[in-house]
């Protein structure tokens, strides 16, 4: 359980992280019809969990899902595959769920903090004739830690005790084998028949000091921030 919490952990923030840090750099340009797509990328940080773990596994179905039919139309494969019933694939297309809903609060708070870049700055270094990846490297990214240190601790803190999408896209596999702590700790006093609530409880102890662990890390950086300051 715990080798899943932390692949499940580490895969989403990750990826939920190097996507938005794009989105946000696009979404902070100016272009037509920009407000609708910020609204528009709302949506599924907005829409019940329950119902959008819901409407992937429809997607992901065997039968009639839309991804291995679109898979099959773009003759990528020659055969439905069973993302939710096969070992190899279940903990991708969960993460896949994972990182689509994590999105929209991670790029929010990175276009936020991209919205405090002065652009001054960024004037003095094209007058220095550092060139734009260099900017972003040497201006973009320092200046966004704050921002990227917010973002990766509620992500984390968001993403370890996320329930609704791995029980939702994992509940028809039986056993544990791709449960993580907080859906093995459900399991384990009300589901399996050990029904041992005492084992569940110190499983949720357990948590508990996981997650004030990410807090303490969050409040040392940001302590840290403010002595460099």
């Amino acid at each position: 359980m715990a080798a899943n919490t932390a692949v499940w952990v580490v895969a989403v923030v990750a990826i939920t992280l190097l996507i938005s840090l794009g989105l946000a750099q696009f979404l902070n340009l100016e272009f037509p019809g920009r407000r609708v797509v910020r609204w528009a990328l709302i949506v599924p940080w907005a829409a019940s969990l329950i119902m959008t773990s819901k409407l992937f596994v429809w997607i992901y179905d065997y039968y009639f899902g839309l991804l291995n039919h679109a898979l099959q139309v773009l003759h990528l494969r020659g055969r439905p595959v069973d993302w939710l019933g096969d070992d190899a694939t279940v903990m991708s297309a969960m993460i896949a769920v994972g990182v689509f809903v994590s999105l929209p609060f991670t790029t929010y708070v990175l276009l936020a903090g991209l919205a405090t870049i002065p652009g001054e700055v960024y004037e003095a270094a094209r007058v220095d004739g550092a060139s734009g990846w260099r900017s972003y490297r040497s201006v973009t990214l320092p200046l966004l830690r704050p921002a990227l240190l917010v973002a990766t601790v509620l992500n984390v803190i968001y993403v370890f005790n996320s329930f609704p999408i791995v029980w939702t896209l994992n509940d028809r596999n039986p056993g544990f084998g791709h449960d993580t702590t907080v859906t093995y700790m459900y399991k384990i006093a009300f589901r399996s028949s050990l029904r041992d609530v005492g084992l569940s409880a110190a499983l949720g102890v357990v948590n508990v000091v996981a997650i004030l662990l990410a807090v303490f890390v969050y409040l040392r950086a940001v302590r840290w921030r403010e002595q460099e300051a």
